[in-house]
């Protein structure tokens, strides 16, 4: 059970941050101070794909840049001139990102090696961590690695529960510094998490979750594929929308850590269609990029469907009110998907 030893209130980002000088209006729901510590201790050639290959860990197919029967329409055709879009090579890389996805995969069952801690705690963690990022006006990328870093520290290392915030917010501060441009100072998430913790503390848990994972940063997460995948359905922002908010509803789920980060993004993509009612709503262009069928991606489907039906209850719903905001096109108040049997 989750124990109730409540420490500190919610509290706001420091007002000497660089990464927050510009204090832009946030939904109402996030204009309140957060802090966790009370309830975690109580993605210009003729592009072509192959057919489906050899079958991946994830259960979906690899993909790569070999002479196919059938070409497919060149997705990256907009971005030709754009040096930073890496057209030439962009294949090249997400067969690579398919290739090593597994090596930065955690346990589904590392939990049960953690004596103090908890699936809800993991939960409270996760929920709180996702409004001090959208309190600090952070990039998605940098939500997404940091989730993986908690889970690949936890997978490895022991935690109390009085330190599992410092695992949070040491996560979040790594992430920070690798994905974002001007990162929080140290005392801002000092100062987040309601001086729980001192800065000395983080820094060390700085230096030991480094060295746990072996300064291993470089992951593709969920958002690397999703990000391809979205271009390849042509998504406007209403689907693109729709799928970051489906994935980030499983981030605070423990039961979704066995799912491969390019599953998630590409059920993701499939729900958000049905979410929609577009169609098709997996076509060959999809399937083949993706590497996944619609067979492949039921089960991941059916539980982002679920968690869509009860985002708004409990009281983890940072997620739902993040995305009922009209600035991420309220498309938490959307109904949920209805798939095919």
């Amino acid at each position: 059970m989750l124990h109730s030893c409540a420490v500190g209130r919610y509290v706001s980002l420091a007002g000497d941050s660089q990464s927050t000088k510009d204090n832009k209006n946030l939904p109402q729901e996030h204009s309140t101070k957060v802090n966790a510590q009370q309830m975690l201790m109580g993605v210009k050639k003729k592009q072509i794909l192959p057919e489906p290959l050899a079958e991946t860990p994830c259960g979906g197919h690899e993909v790569e840049m070999e002479e196919a029967e059938e070409p497919l329409p060149n997705i990256d055709e907009d971005d030709a001139d754009d040096p930073l879009a890496v057209v030439d090579y962009v294949e090249d890389m997400y067969s690579y990102y398919r290739k090593t996805e597994m090596k930065s995969f955690v346990p589904s069952d590392y939990m049960g090696r953690q004596s103090d801690i908890n699936e809800k705690m993991r939960a409270i963690l996760i929920d709180w961590l996702i409004e001090v990022h959208l309190k600090f006006k952070l990039m998605p990328e940098t939500l997404y690695l940091t989730i993986n870093l908690i889970d690949r520290y936890l997978a490895c290392q022991v935690v109390m529960r009085k330190n599992l915030q410092l695992v949070g917010v040491t996560a979040m501060l790594l992430a920070c510094k690798y994905e974002e441009i001007w990162a929080p100072l140290v005392n801002d998430f000092v100062f987040i998490s309601d001086k729980a913790y001192t800065r000395e503390q983080v820094l060390e848990m700085e230096k030991h979750m480094l060295n746990k994972l072996r300064f291993n940063l470089t992951v593709p997460t969920p958002y690397v594929f999703l990000v391809r995948f979205l271009k390849a359905a042509h998504a406007d922002i209403k689907l693109e929308m729709t799928a970051h908010f489906l994935v980030e509803l499983c981030l605070t789920e423990y039961r979704m850590v066995g799912y491969c980060p390019s599953l998630l993004a590409a059920a993701a993509v499939y729900t958000a269609q049905h979410t929609l009612n577009r169609t098709p709503c997996w076509s060959t262009v999809l399937e083949r990029h993706t590497g996944y069928t619609e067979m492949h991606l039921r089960d991941c489907a059916m539980k982002m469907v679920g968690f869509h039906k009860t985002a708004g209850k409990g009281n983890l719903t940072v997620v739902h009110k993040k995305y009922s905001n009209v600035n991420f096109q309220s498309v938490a108040n959307l109904s949920p998907a209805v798939l095919p049997m």
